[in-house]
């Protein structure tokens, strides 16, 4: 890791508790919504699966929930200059990157730990980007490649450095910008032909994201390669209106006739309310629900990673280490009581560990015209 990178030109660090007020502002000010209490069911998995006590799991939602309303804040604010933000290990402080370090003491008065980075995030999302837009076959020797924003470059995972640097070639990168790392991982979907609970389209079976609604029309969000649109789902019945695989992995269903819930389902079959849909920093807590599994945590590794599965690639999901198997593809994951997005795919199981992939949901809702069903 480069100290070039990670030191703050001629100011000091200050390391912030993100269990205190993020700024003097922040705290003066009344709450838009009412601060939300850490469910039951989050706090046990939590505990499970991040090796946490009940009081470190309930701080650290607390911690993720400031920092995500820190992370809009200090991104609005810093401008062309940003370069991401992340939660340390324990999520007690939110590391804030920008090219400029001017603006160290300005993301210090908002509960942030200032780092002066070489390049901005839209700088690192550009060279992703052009990643995205290499030939196919290009990209059949990689697993998955996205914008790390805590070391700042671009990342391409494949099981060998050869095939990584290819597909770097192909997309003619600027190689000061990307980092291959050899991995095993081998991104797979997660439908499965066994029959179970959650919904059905004939003899396969898939997962419920979120409730939606489309004017007065009730529906779920889903994975996009559970079915193509025009397909029909039972338990619950209904028509898959819109979906998109690969290049996206959403789609939505309606389903007339039922009642759309602001529920996930938790832990032992409880249900965990969702009351938005805020995008969670890098390193915050998740949890995911599916008809296979059941509910699982871990953490968020990476935003805006592209996947290559065998069907093809998949840009824009977000990279977790929760884990999932077969069945649970479409499934819930939600940090705290915020929507994030519908279980795509990933490596592993839960027997091993593994990584999964999500499609976020705020970009399923603004493609068919959807509203989340909220608590």
């Amino acid at each position: 890791m480069s100290s070039k990178r990670w030191a703050l030109a001629g100011a000091t660090i200050v390391a912030v508790c993100l269990a205190t007020p993020l700024s003097p502002a922040a705290a003066s000010e009344p709450p838009s919504q009412p601060a939300d209490t850490a469910p039951p069911t989050m706090v046990d998995a939590l505990e499970r699966d991040l090796g946490l006590s009940e009081q470190q799991a309930v701080t650290r939602l607390a911690n993720e929930q400031r920092a995500a309303a820190a992370e809009a804040r200090l991104a609005s604010a810093l401008g062309a200059s940003y370069g991401g933000s992340w939660l340390n290990a324990d999520a007690s402080k939110l590391m804030v990157a920008t090219t400029d370090p001017a603006a160290a003491p300005g993301i210090e008065a908002q509960g942030g730990q200032p780092i002066v980075v070489a390049r901005t995030l839209t700088q690192l999302n550009s060279v992703k980007d052009q990643l995205d837009r290499a030939p196919e076959q290009a990209k059949t020797g990689a697993a998955l490649w996205y914008a790390d924003v805590t070391t700042n470059s671009v990342v391409i995972q494949a099981p060998t450095q050869q095939a990584g640097d290819a597909l770097a070639a192909a997309a003619g990168v600027d190689g000061k910008a990307v980092r291959v790392v050899v991995s095993a991982e081998s991104p797979q979907t997660y439908i499965n032909l066994i029959g179970g609970a959650a919904y059905y389209i004939g003899s396969s079976r898939c997962s419920i994201g979120f409730s939606v609604t489309r004017g007065s029309t009730p529906g779920f969000v889903t994975a996009g390669h559970c079915r193509m649109a025009g397909s029909t789902t039972s338990n619950p019945s209904g028509t898959f209106q819109g979906a998109s695989f690969p290049g996206n992995d959403y789609a939505w269903v309606a389903t007339p006739g039922h009642t759309p819930q602001p529920w996930v389902r938790g832990s032992g079959g409880s249900n965990v309310i969702v009351r938005g849909s805020t995008q969670a920093s890098v390193g915050a807590s998740i949890c995911r629900s599916g008809s296979t599994t059941g509910w699982r945590c871990g953490v968020i590794q990476q935003h805006n990673a592209s996947v290559r599965y065998s069907q093809g690639t998949v840009t824009g999901l977000t990279r977790t280490s929760a884990c999932a198997q077969p069945g649970d593809s479409g499934g819930s994951f939600i940090s705290g009581s915020q929507a994030q997005g519908v279980t795509s795919g990933g490596s592993g199981n839960c027997t091993v560990g593994g990584t999964t992939y999500h499609q976020p949901v705020n970009e399923i809702l603004g493609a068919y015209g959807l509203t989340l069903r909220v608590g």
